[in-house]
């Protein structure tokens, strides 16, 4: 008998999608391109069709509310849905460039608000590759963190243009970060850390979080266990390495 005679897509016991209907490759190709639709600018961002708990048909709230947190690459959701909870005045959005893995974290959350009157309506997803469209979605400034958690490691050297943090990239993600904001990085292929780190440290903009800062910070400790990926390299003891910068002012 289906779990769910009248959609078998969703699990009876828990009301939440199953993720076996929503399998797809475990990466794509960030340089390819794709067919969904873009915005022109971050103000033509309709913000009342992700958080319509937060803002009006028309997409103005009278605290002029916009996203803080992007989960670049959000996956199947997981640090999305524990942050909601954690910070649950903060809006924040999933970035994900396969189409049926967002499919799934739509049908999550919308589950979760479902099951959960009053929460998850704080977090969103959407189709979009971050590499090419960040600018797209936020002003400068806007963000205060942003995620990068268990990225496709690109291991060909030819591919390291395709890595999620690169340099080049930094550059966009200091123009959405406000001073003082935070990327967090990790991954479990110890070349990736390095050059995560590399990167990051030798970028004019960002500063290594203290190690008391790191301590301090619940959403650090996250990292490890709120992703999928995150519970498969822990379930098989296998090692991470992390990455956790702050935003700072150009010096004079």
């Amino acid at each position: 008998m289906l779990e769910n005679e009248a959609n078998p897509t969703i699990s009876k016991s828990t009301g939440l999608p199953r993720k076996r209907f929503y399998r797809a490759r475990a990466h794509s190709n960030p340089l390819s391109d794709s067919h969904f639709p873009v915005p022109i600018s971050p103000s033509h961002v309709d913000y009342s069709l992700h958080y319509p708990q937060f803002f009006s048909s028309s997409g103005e709230v009278g605290s002029i509310k916009k996203v803080q947190f992007a989960d670049v690459g959000c996956g199947f959701g997981g640090l999305l849905i524990s942050l909601s909870t954690l910070f649950p005045e903060t809006l924040m959005i999933g970035m994900e460039l396969r189409d049926k893995v967002t499919e799934y974290v739509k049908e999550r959350i919308l589950a979760l608000r479902t099951t959960n009157p009053g929460q998850y309506q704080n977090v969103s997803v959407v189709r979009t590759n971050s590499m090419k469209y960040i600018p797209n979605y936020f002003e400068k400034g806007q963000l205060t963190k942003m995620f990068f958690l268990f990225p496709d490691p690109h291991f060909k050297e030819k591919n390291h243009r395709r890595r999620v943090i690169s340099p080049h990239l930094l550059d966009e993600y200091a123009y959405v970060l406000e001073v003082g904001g935070i990327i967090y990085s990790i991954t479990d292929v110890e070349e990736l850390g390095d050059w995560m780190k590399t990167c990051l440290e030798n970028h004019p903009m960002f500063e290594a979080l203290t190690e008391e800062e790191l301590e301090a910070d619940p959403a650090v400790k996250l990292l490890r266990t709120a992703t999928e990926e995150g519970q498969k390299v822990a379930r098989n003891g296998g090692q991470t390495f992390q990455a956790v910068y702050r935003r700072i002012a150009p010096s004079l």
